[in-house]
């Protein structure tokens, strides 16, 4: 299912309500029937401004056109809700579910809280964990091979809210008093083989129950090896075996690399970095791959610099930009250069490296100037290939920015990607295309070549406008959204303009643009922020996700979806391009 949600980067509200209202009483949202595990929830919608709304007995405050987005505590269990207007009456239940596991009744486990759930593989040695939610005060273990593991009692847990905490400045940890949670870990398996499923055990007052756990145990070969290569063009590698866990530099197709463990749908190669089995396949193997490097070839094609690194194995990279710089690290590589070419470059003004650790290399790239335009990474073969891109040829004048071109984004755009929907049922996706294209129009009167992702109501996903960008190479990426909340955020009292960026090459543009924006047209921050957005996330230009304002204020609505502040919004961020091009040079 696409994403039909009201900020670009959450699962924070889906509205699906795809029609301005007519009726004298309308709900936006939440949707009948709505569950949330929320402490409270903002019911959005619109009334004729004459006469007054209320919601279960207590008038709300409205917008000048009647608009409202009131929050509400709510209980565990149904909360009932009636909003009347006149003769109008539109009555909602929201169901607040526990987010705490229950405990068992009696002796036993609850429900799914077995670890792990999935099976896992690790390498001799290596800590292995497990966890169990069981009755209270018993004794608890978990049994793999012949290797016996005792669960302690954990007094107390540390709740980590999730990301899009952050959204809503919620984001503290949480300690709180637990009974029934058991965890211990284990180094003492080191015979390789699949060890089965773990045995838990909870015991109790003379009673015992034992219950097989959902993951098999597997304990690697040191000797025996299994390579991966990377079959996607660009392999999504992450800090852990989950989609929650953090991004790192994808790897480029070739890439080959040694399985260290495994777990659920993921495997952990040698270098740290975990990867879905499903973008790689086997090879055969003997020996771990690895290589050495020597010389370096160095060449320009129109608009990109690219070095050459020839390679006796595709090994895995990471890449981190700093302020002038640009470090590109291989892994299971020993250095053997003495001899490299790097002539007056439009871009580098000179490269360094050095092997901090046996079996990895940092190369890094100075450059002329801080502003960075975009790289590439591909391996053909066994040859890296770094490719840096060139800054734009600006020409100047009467149209600042001829010579560039720039890729701008309407976000959502489909009967089923309507994006945040307003108090009157008025989609996202509608108003991101409006402003895009009056965007369009402001930068080719200021000479530049427009990218479009899309110019009508289209079925794209975010992946696919990525590609399109990719394929481009602009200059520059703006994706336009308009924003939403989590249900526990405050529809009224947020409101403004954000900024999201992902790579170091995007952040002064983002930072540029928010205050620009919000100084030129009078208009609140939201604030910049740094997110793993994927139309943030493309590195062959800098890419920035523009958040417009909330949907979901009913004051802010208005000012969206003004025709005369769309014009002046449009015309006020082209100007904000052209000057931080200027600055960029």
């Amino acid at each position: 299912m696409k994403k039909i949600l009201g900020l670009a980067l959450v699962g924070a509200i889906a509205i699906v309500s795809p029609v301005r209202a007519e009726q004298s009483l309308f709900l936006s949202y939440p949707r009948p029937n709505h569950t949330t595990t929320s402490r409270k929830i903002f019911l959005i919608g619109t009334a004729p401004p004459t006469g007054d709304v209320f919601i279960n007995g207590q008038k709300i405050e409205r917008s000048p056109a009647g608009h409202f987005a009131p929050s509400f505590p709510l209980e565990i269990g149904v909360n009932e809700f009636t909003l009347r207007h006149g003769d109008r009456e539109i009555k909602i239940s929201v169901t607040r579910k526990s987010s705490e596991p229950k405990l068992p009744q009696g002796l036993g486990f609850a429900e799914d809280s077995l670890q792990p759930a999935a099976n896992l593989a690790r390498m001799p040695g290596e800590l292995i964990c497990f966890s169990a939610i069981a009755s209270a005060n018993a004794s608890v273990s978990v049994r793999v091979g012949s290797q016996t593991t005792i669960l302690m009692p954990q007094e107390e847990i540390v709740d980590l809210p999730m990301n899009i905490a952050a959204l809503i400045d919620q984001n503290m940890p949480l300690v709180r008093k637990v009974a029934g949670h058991y965890k211990g870990c284990t180094n003492a398996l080191t015979t390789p083989g699949n060890l089965g499923l773990p045995e838990f055990q909870v015991s109790k007052n003379g009673q015992t129950i034992t219950q097989k756990g959902l993951g098999q145990i597997e304990i690697l070969s040191p000797s025996q090896f299994e390579i991966a290569e990377v079959t996607a063009e660009a392999g999504v590698a992450r800090t852990g075996p989950s989609t929650e866990h953090t991004r790192l530099t994808p790897l480029p197709k070739g890439t080959r690399s040694r399985i260290t463990g495994s777990e659920g749908e993921f495997v952990r190669l040698d270098y740290g970095g975990w990867i879905k089995k499903e973008e790689t396949k086997t090879v055969p193997g003997s020996i771990p791959p690895s290589s050495i490097v020597r010389s370096l070839r160095y060449s320009q094609v129109p608009l990109w610099t690219e070095i050459f690194f020839p390679l006796q194995v595709a090994v895995p990279v990471t890449v981190k930009q700093g302020e002038k710089t640009l470090t590109l690290t291989l892994y299971n590589t020993t250095a053997e250069t003495h001899t490299f070419r790097l002539d007056d470059d439009p871009v580098v003004n000179r490269m360094e490296f050095e092997q901090p650790e046996p079996g990895r290399v940092e190369y890094t790239f100075n450059f002329k100037s801080e502003q960075q335009w975009g790289y590439k990474l591909r391996y053909e073969g066994t040859t890296l290939v770094l490719s840096l891109r060139h800054p734009p040829d600006i020409r100047g004048g009467a149209q600042p920015l001829a010579g560039m071109k720039i890729a701008i984004d309407a976000g959502h755009g489909s009967s089923e990607d309507l994006g945040a929907v307003g108090p009157n049922g008025y989609p996202e996706k509608d108003v991101t295309l409006i402003v895009s294209k009056l965007l369009r129009d402001e930068l080719e009167k200021r000479g530049a070549t427009v990218f479009m992702t899309r110019e009508a109501e289209e079925d794209l996903w975010p992946l696919d406008r990525v590609e399109m960008i990719e394929k481009e190479e602009p200059n520059l990426a703006l994706s336009v959204h308009y924003n939403a909340l989590p249900d526990a955020g405050d529809a009224i009292n947020t409101a403004g303009i954000g900024m999201f960026w992902y790579h170091p090459q995007a952040h002064s543009l983002s930072v540029f643009l928010h205050n620009y924006l919000v100084q030129r047209l009078g208009r609140p921050s939201y604030g910049v922020f740094w997110n793993s957005l994927a139309l943030a996330r493309s590195h062959v230009t800098p890419s920035v996700l523009l958040e417009l304002g909330f949907m979901i204020n009913p004051y802010e609505f208005e000012w969206i979806t003004n025709e005369e502040e769309q014009k002046k919004l449009a015309a006020t961020l082209a100007d904000g391009v052209v000057e931080w091009v200027r600055s960029a040079q």
